[in-house]
């Protein structure tokens, strides 16, 4: 049985995914997926929500915005770990891609609030950042965080987790609005796995285990965290890729740890 908070694509081509804070039961993060190949189109009005093309995949040229922003994306396979290329749109705009290539692009939304103008976002200025230490490596390419005043809302992270390593890890929370101690925001994960077929973990659990589930995500699945930790982890043999996307009433990351790992945090900050 599949649980509630992991969702599986609902097809293989055009729209795979629409994750709407209505149907996610929350306020504010909004996710959407297209599997499109050479000549398909797709378009959307971004209404009162702002929104992060990611172009996880092959290429499309792109308008939006009034603009013509010419050809994004390079990376054939996600797991090649190039800097994505993506596009920013506030509320009130609209986009149109016309595919080039097989191609993937996620829709990163969340209420817009006019505050920032259109723009590209990446390659240039996306690194691979190193994060961890040991079988808790990862690797980040960080699209629109904290430190990037891109967005109204939005924070969205790309993260690379080697086959046999942890990751999201050691588990933490952000699921209370008590800055700074801790700030509220929802999150999806869009996972994909390499080999395609296997499978990774994710955990989403609360200190007290009202919430307390397990998943074996495949390639291609989203799951949600309204609250409460989340680590993931990549089997021996299967690398995993997932893209972040987080939103909530203060576009800023500050997170709790988990009772059980605060003595790892505080050993590995050392």
């Amino acid at each position: 049985m599949t649980s509630n908070l992991q969702r599986k694509p609902f097809g293989t081509r055009g729209k795979v995914h629409e994750i709407a804070p209505q149907s996610a039961g929350w306020r504010y993060v909004g996710f959407s997926l297209y599997r499109l190949r050479a000549g398909d189109t797709a378009s959307e009005v971004t209404g009162d929500r702002e929104v992060i093309l990611v172009m996880v995949e092959g290429k499309a040229s792109l308008t939006g915005a009034g603009k013509d922003w010419g050809v994004l994306g390079e990376r054939m396979s996600v797991f090649e770990k190039t800097p994505p290329h993506c596009l920013y749109l506030p509320n009130g705009t609209d986009w149109h891609a016309a595919v080039e290539t097989d191609c993937v692009i996620a829709v990163c939304s969340a209420p817009g609030k006019g505050g920032h103008e259109a723009r590209r976002i990446g390659p240039d200025g996306i690194s691979l950042t190193e994060r961890g230490k040991g079988t808790n490596t990862r690797y980040i390419n960080n699209i629109a965080m904290e430190n990037e005043d891109y967005c109204d809302s939005l924070l969205v992270t790309e993260v690379f987790t080697p086959a046999g390593h942890w990751s999201s890890y050691p588990s933490h929370r952000h699921d209370e609005d008590d800055f700074p101690r801790i700030t509220y925001l929802e999150e999806t994960y869009y996972h994909r796995l390499n080999p395609a077929d296997g499978f990774g973990i994710q955990r989403v659990y609360t200190d007290d285990l009202q919430l307390n589930e397990t998943m074996a995500v495949a390639d291609g699945d989203v799951v949600l965290i309204p609250r409460g930790h989340h680590p993931c982890g990549a089997p021996y043999g299967f690398e995993m890729y997932y893209l972040n996307v987080m939103a909530g009433p203060l576009r800023k990351w500050r997170f709790v740890p988990a009772p059980e790992v605060e003595w790892i945090m505080e050993r590995d900050a050392k």
